[in-house]
């Protein structure tokens, strides 16, 4: 893509670095939360998912930064991000009080849903270790200058944690700037999380401190609306029927870029969500002035909605550094988020060769097939 500049590999031991909690999700199958007595478990955090998508899908080296308890439930979480293959030497570690006092491990309870009733997650992730990361905590020019890395991305559910969290963002963006190392934020706007530290009025304050500092921003129009304050005069925000209806995205995406001309790419992934099982889905992206959309899928059938744009956002990104132009990053992009829909967890278990089977039977409008 022309307009972003990509460190070259051979100079970088990272493709892409993320910046995030990584919590465990407590699963309960087809069952509901309330009355489960089993729960599957799993890892999952929006900053990591891209990061063990690139690594345990698309091959490339990847890193997380987060902090984790040093307890028991600390190290399953550590056990968990083994398996997906991502670096874990730049996860703080904290020390443990034996109560959680202090630090502990972030918990999100899923329910995937079905027919009328809508996926849901429940958070426990008050005082953990992550949400206390602050200013001076990690050595960022050892990972971009020492180490280096393609790529840096977070989002603003982690900047909603903590009053410390935006700190830790706002520096790691500055030091990856210095490289050249490109910067990805996902907007993810959030009103609960944001609302015992400030509400809409506090996530508006901390993302325009933070936008300046953003190459390729991720979000729809709602979140620009609610966490930018960008407005579009006579756009209707009322969530849409039809994900081909894109006119409130391509008229806030100009708006945007007109008052952060750092943003080299908008992209955001698209939902109709049908019933919890059968959505419409595709993405959309603008670059120098032009959007690109990705082949709409009508009636997809998803098994986990949860982690669906993250799969976006790391097909994206993949295609980027893959050195593929902007259509066909919009497809890779849609493509490995409804196949991530197809699996449980947060995480996605496509492969490469199924996202680019994905990619040319969405063009020439197939239907899946049984693989003998």
């Amino acid at each position: 893509m022309s307009d972003l500049s990509i460190r070259p590999r051979q100079e970088c031991g990272y493709a892409l670095v993320s910046l995030g909690e990584v919590m465990i999700r407590l699963n309960p199958s087809e069952g509901r939360i309330r009355t489960a007595r089993t729960f599957a478990v799993s890892e999952g955090g929006g900053e990591y998912n891209v990061a063990r998508a690139l690594k345990k899908v698309f091959g490339l080296n990847t890193a997380v930064v987060t902090a984790l308890p040093d307890s028991e439930s600390g190290h399953l979480c550590e056990d968990l991000m083994m398996q997906g293959g991502v670096d874990l030497s730049h996860v703080v570690w904290v020390p443990f009080d034996g109560v959680g006092r202090g630090s502990r491990t972030g918990l999100n309870w899923t329910e995937k849903g079905y027919g009328v009733r809508s996926a849901k997650t429940e958070y426990d992730r008050g005082h953990t270790a992550a949400s206390q990361l602050k200013r001076g905590d990690v050595n960022w020019k050892r990972i971009f200058q020492d180490e280096g890395a393609q790529w840096l991305h977070t989002g603003g559910i982690y900047a909603a944690l903590s009053e410390t969290t935006p700190e830790a963002i706002i520096e790691a963006m500055q030091e990856a700037r210095k490289t050249g190392t490109i910067v990805s934020y996902d907007l993810n706007y959030r009103a609960s999380l944001w609302k015992a530290i400030g509400g809409q009025k506090k996530a508006r304050e901390v993302n325009q401190r933070i936008a300046p500092l953003v190459d390729v921003m991720m979000g729809n129009e709602e979140d620009f609306s609610a966490a930018l304050g960008c407005e579009v005069k006579g756009l209707d925000l009322v969530k849409k029927v039809d994900i081909t209806e894109t006119r409130g995205f391509r008229g806030m995406a100009e708006e945007v870029t007109k008052k952060y001309p750092n943003f080299k790419v908008v992209l955001t992934s698209l939902r109709s969500a049908k019933t919890a099982l059968v959505n419409d889905w595709g993405g959309i992206l603008y670059m120098n002035g032009k959007f690109y959309e990705a082949t709409p899928r009508r009636d997809l059938e998803v098994y986990d909605r949860v982690g669906m744009g993250d799969s976006f956002a790391s097909g994206f990104i993949y295609a980027v550094l893959a050195g593929k132009n902007p259509q066909e990053a919009v497809e890779f992009a849609a493509a490995h988020g409804a196949l991530a829909g197809t699996t449980p967890g947060d995480t996605s278990m496509a492969s490469l060769a199924e996202i680019v089977r994905e990619v040319e039977r969405a063009q020439k409008g197939g239907v899946a097939r049984a693989a003998r």
